[in-house]
């Protein structure tokens, strides 16, 4: 083997000790909440994908055990375990305890490697109750035991193997993660999937052996099948999705594109399998390529005349899904949540690899690339019908009050880091929000009946929905290119509306449109569904609330045996009162409310476009599965 190929324990540097990760587990993992949990299983996987990324390993299992431990286990060369130079011991007890301690850091071992903040399988370590780590390496079974990141002996030899490969097996210690130690099964195979088609020909498979549930994702066509993954519920223009792979400078690059009928744009970009939301050189690359020569194409064919103007980036991608993925020796990633890649000199090879693939598809398929240019026209026409509605949007300033829709009753605060807005479903609820709001603080805007299918419909017919009007005025952010976050008047968007099937339909409509047109006002964290009561259970003029049918009981059961009492179980929030309104769902002190995150863009794209796009069988599918699951319906 040559130097270039060797993993050992001279490529393995150390840089600093473990103590504090304990301390202070949010600074290495982000959270100790669900997402914190989770982290740990990507920690762990990490290591195994840069295995494969080397060429090392094809397999990888992840199984997750009655206990909520977890095992992960891979083909790859299996951890060095020969004694590290500098601290006399073995190299596996090494990386197991020592943070930043790896072959990814300088050394020989990988040319390129994933994990987001690459601290490696040593915090993983820290944060656990109990982890084995099993190393099959030189004829032998190599295995360490650990608690609290301590180790219980030294690395011994437990057994004999010709095959190559590490398992480790942790389970997260609740004196962390006091809020749950429970993996959620759709949260692993949802990022499993993603790696696997980031990673082609890798095969993963999840198990659960809590619930039996078991998948194994292995995409021989990569990103070409990620793409037709997401675009399984759309009518697309063309069948097989463009694909470019081409690699310059040590830097790997894999572009797949296809468009379909919709309105909106769904473009992901990974760098070493990092989801990189908030774009970076590589998207801009793409981007630059595209409309340069969608632009091209269409002059060169007469499909745009001589005096009319280009079509702008937001026309070419009107109704396209796109994958990005590069694999980079050094990424440098930037940005608030470190998820945008910086380095320079990615765009110039993305944009000059996708530039040529491109040119020679639209000019091997003409009848397709009349079609993406004339639906780039449509995109054209509608963008200035939008930028005339957008105007009827805009606030020329805080203090210009007269601009704010007529049915809005806003609060008196101008500080907008303590100001609410309740979007209200009808008047009478709207009446009711009105007079037992909090003035100072909590405005009320009153929705008339159900807001336009944003999923359906393009920005300017959007723009000429009177409900949907009165929105982004009422926030003040502005829409499309105009959207400015800092310029919300409000930090709490709450959705108020009935507990039935239309208050449901009216909350999704709501969703799909910041989903949409004002994901930044989502990822801020703004919006907030309100939870008002189901039931009122009133006894010698003592009343309660439930949020449930379960919760009803047990205010009944603390009331007493055999006791009267009177049940009410609200259809809807007209019936409430705004004394009751206040209390039980707009008092901060004792209101409900849900916040409303996106922790998987990709996902939740999939099921706005099931829910509420154009194709009637995803959606009729999506009844069948979940309808056993459905309480308390209202019809």
């Amino acid at each position: 083997m040559n130097q270039q190929n060797t993993y050992d324990e001279s490529q393995i540097q150390v840089l600093e000790g473990l103590e504090a990760v304990r301390k202070r587990p949010g600074m290495y993992i982000g959270s100790t909440s669900g997402k914190g949990l989770h982290h740990l299983v990507w920690e762990v996987v990490d290591n195994s994908i840069d295995e494969a990324l080397a060429g090392y390993c094809t397999k990888i299992q992840v199984i997750v055990h009655e206990d909520n431990s977890i095992t992960v286990i891979d083909n790859g060369r299996g951890i060095p375990v020969g004694e590290n130079a500098k601290l006399k011991k073995s190299t596996l007890e090494v990386v197991m305890t020592v943070l930043h301690a790896g072959g990814k850091f300088g050394g020989e071992g990988y040319k390129v490697s994933g994990g987001l903040h690459g601290v490696g399988v040593s915090v993983v370590n820290a944060l656990s109750e109990h982890v084995t780590v099993t190393v099959k390496l030189h004829g032998n079974v190599y295995q360490q035991e650990y608690r609290r990141g301590a180790p219980q002996y030294d690395v011994k030899i437990v057994g004999e193997s010709d095959e190559t490969g590490t398992t480790v097996r942790f389970k997260p210690d609740p004196e962390i993660f006091t809020d749950t130690t429970v993996y959620e099964y759709e949260t692993l195979q949802s990022r499993i999937r993603e790696l696997a088609f980031l990673n082609k020909g890798l095969e993963i498979e999840l198990m659960d052996e809590r619930t039996g549930a078991s998948n194994t994702f292995k995409y021989d066509g990569g990103i070409i099948e990620f793409v037709r993954h997401l675009n399984r519920n759309k009518e697309v223009m063309h069948e097989d999705p463009i694909y470019v792979e081409g690699s310059k400078d040590h830097i790997q690059v894999e572009v797949s594109l296809q468009y379909n009928d919709g309105y909106t744009e769904n473009i992901h970009s990974f760098a070493n399998n990092i989801n990189t939301h908030e774009g970076g050189t590589h998207e801009s690359g793409f981007k630059s390529a595209l409309t340069r020569i969608i632009n091209d194409y269409a002059r060169k064919t007469n499909l745009i005349k001589d005096n009319d103007s280009n079509f702008s980036g937001d026309d070419v991608r009107e109704g396209l899904t796109a994958i990005i993925s590069v694999k980079i020796p050094e990424p440098q990633f930037e940005g608030q949540t470190k998820t945008k890649l910086g380095n320079s000199e990615v765009r110039g090879i993305v944009e000059s690899f996708f530039a040529e693939k491109l040119q020679e598809f639209l000019e091997e398929n003409p009848s397709v690339s009349r079609k993406i240019v004339e639906k780039g026209l449509q995109a054209a026409r509608a963008r200035e019908a939008a930028r005339k509605a957008r105007e009827l949007t805009r606030r020329k300033s805080a203090l210009e009050v007269s601009s704010l829709p007529g049915k809005l009753a806003d609060c008196s605060s101008k500080d907008a880091s303590i100001s609410e807005l309740y979007i209200v479903e009808g008047d009478s609820a709207g009446g009711s929000a009105k007079q037992g709001r909090d003035r100072h603080f909590q405005a009320i805007l009153p929705l008339r009946g159900k807001i336009l299918n944003v999923e359906r419909a393009r920005l300017d017919r959007i723009l000429g929905n009177a409900e949907i009007r009165a929105i982004i005025t009422a926030l003040g952010t502005g829409i499309g290119d105009d959207f400015d976050l800092a310029k919300a008047r409000y930090h709490k968007v709450i959705i108020m509306t009935d507990a039935d099937v239309d208050g449901a339909h009216i909350r999704t409509l709501m969703l799909t449109f910041f989903f949409r047109y004002m994901r930044k006002i989502l990822e801020a964290g703004y919006i907030y569904i309100a939870q008002p009561p189901l039931f009122k259970i009133e006894r010698n003029k003592v009343i309660r609330y439930a949020q449930s049918e379960k919760e009803r009981d047990d205010i009944i059961a603390e009331f007493g045996e055999g006791v009267k009492v009177n049940v009410q179980r609200y259809k809807g929030l007209g019936e409430m009162n705004a004394t009751q309104l206040w209390e039980t769902t707009m008092d901060p002190e004792s209101r409900t409310m849900l916040q409303v995150s996106i922790d998987d863009a990709i996902e939740a794209d999939i099921i706005f476009d099931t829910l509420m796009g154009d194709n009637v069988e995803p959606r009729r599918d999506f009844i069948h599965q979940f309808a056993k699951d459905v309480k308390n319906l209202d019809v």
